[in-house]
């Protein structure tokens, strides 16, 4: 297998009434400054989190990622009745407080995504 490196590692839900906000997103952010990525995308973004590290020990493993991107959004039908603002940021934060432990060199941004299509960053 060749050996091959990818920037950033960005993961957001699959929800369709989000789709044109982030692919504008990524290639706004990503491909217009050269940057290369591996998208993940599943239901609740990174409320799954043992899925998500899963999937970022590989993309780390195989393509010696740099920077993570995770991406929640407003009205999200994987949360049902929790999601709401806070919700979100508390989830975000946690996985990128997880994420660090396990891989400190690690950059992370933490986005919220309103039904309009603005990206909030999440500190």
């Amino acid at each position: 297998m060749s050996n091959h490196t990818c920037d950033t590692f960005i993961v957001a839900c699959i929800d369709f009434r989000f789709q044109k906000y982030l692919r504008s997103w990524i290639e706004e952010n990503m491909v217009k400054v050269g940057k290369t990525y591996d998208y993940v995308g599943f239901a609740g973004s990174t409320k799954n989190l043992d899925t998500i590290m899963g999937q970022l020990d590989i993309s780390v493993g195989l393509h010696h990622v740099k920077q993570v991107v995770l991406i929640h959004h407003e009205e999200c039908g994987a949360y049902g009745a929790e999601s709401t603002h806070d919700r979100h940021a508390n989830d975000l934060n946690i996985t990128k407080k997880t994420i660090l432990e396990k891989y400190p060199n690690l950059k992370v941004d933490l986005f919220y995504l309103h039904l309009d299509g603005t990206f909030e960053k999440i500190l």
